[in-house]
């Protein structure tokens, strides 16, 4: 089972991606469920690294930390397959520590695979609904735009055959699909590289969609990705997460334009570094282009206190719970610093 909530009051997570190595990553893992962390979210960023590979080592080596995919997408995973994965990493974790955190993915990397993504919002609706019906164990016939499905049920043989405990959450940033996830999701994972005032327009759009699925916010978990980017060093930190904010506004600018950064910066990061893939010295270019007030309104970055007091604007701003991404040369240093909470 999930740890029981902590006495500090307030849930903190690790976000994991790909820059260091999967045998690394599960270390950090233990160690983060020894220092009280709650849970881990795994990316499936670029064509790096699979999400759902490294959520299966998490779980072998762990007892209580939750573990969910930050987020999978729903154009090349079928939804029973992905159903059957959910299920089936709940039988190596056990009940109660998997997320299924499912996003629209994004081009032009879609497009460079054979995928058109056109019709993401009905796309996605299909696939959560589908997911989470095959997840309660129910035998599904469903004749969707995009997911179609004739006497599906999932086939469990070994252990309890009942409904699985795993919630579908919609990694969402446009207004639009805020506004369906409110509507029907379990939760929502909220984007990084966006401000606090972001999340507010966020959470009305989440708050809008709850209403018209006669729910209401507080029905809808808000876990969100933060980039971390901590070091004794303010400089050092800063450049750390300028790396990554760089990367992101060349390849994937619908982020940034959520957060209000300018079209002109954009543009003109995005003709630095050419899109997607981008190599080492077109990032680095890229790189100088971007103020220091940007990476201060993106991400939480600086001194150990100057990403709590950061990390806890977020919070007030309707994060329920910060998925940390560690951009330091010592991630063990942020999650001390955040074991005990951020309140």
């Amino acid at each position: 089972m999930s740890a029981e909530p902590s006495d500090r009051g307030d849930r903190v997570g690790i976000y994991l991606q790909d820059k260091h190595p999967i045998t690394e990553n599960m270390e950090l893992v233990q160690y983060a469920e020894q220092q009280g962390v709650d849970e881990v979210w795994q990316a499936e960023s670029r064509l790096a690294r699979d999400g759902i590979t490294p959520m299966a080592a998490y779980a072998a080596v762990t007892d209580e930390i939750d573990i969910g995919s930050g987020v999978i997408n729903n154009w090349t995973r079928n939804a029973a397959l992905i159903a059957q994965t959910m299920s089936t990493l709940e039988e190596l974790a056990g009940p109660d520590r998997i997320k299924c955190g499912i996003g629209a993915w994004w081009d032009p990397l879609a497009e460079k695979v054979g995928i058109d993504r056109s019709g993401a919002l009905r796309a996605m609706r299909e696939c959560v609904e589908v997911t989470q019906d095959l997840l309660a164990m129910e035998n599904v016939t469903y004749d969707g735009d995009y997911v179609q499905m004739r006497d599906v049920e999932l086939d469990v043989v070994h252990g309890d055959a009942g409904p699985r405990t795993v919630p579908v959450y919609v990694g969402a940033t446009g207004f639009k699909m805020l506004e369906l996830t409110g509507h029907f999701a379990d939760g929502a994972v909220l984007n990084y590289l966006v401000s606090p005032e972001y999340n507010e327009k966020a959470l009305d759009a989440l708050e809008t969609g709850a209403e018209r699925g006669d729910r209401s916010l507080d029905d809808i978990d808000r876990p969100q990705l933060v980039v971390c980017s901590m070091d004794h060093d303010i400089d050092v930190a800063l450049d750390n997460a300028r790396e990554l904010i760089t990367q992101y506004l060349g390849q994937q600018p619908h982020i940034m334009k959520a957060s209000g950064v300018s079209q002109d910066l954009i543009d003109e990061v995005g003709e630095a570094i050419g899109g997607w893939p981008a190599d080492a010295e077109d990032i680095e270019e890229g790189m100088h282009i971007i103020p220091d007030e940007v990476v201060r309104k993106l991400t939480a970055s600086g001194t150990p206190e100057q990403c709590r007091e950061k990390v806890r604007e977020y919070a007030e701003s309707g994060c329920q719970c910060p998925v940390l991404y560690p951009l330091g040369d010592d991630p063990r240093l942020m999650i001390d610093e955040f074991a005990d909470g951020y309140l």
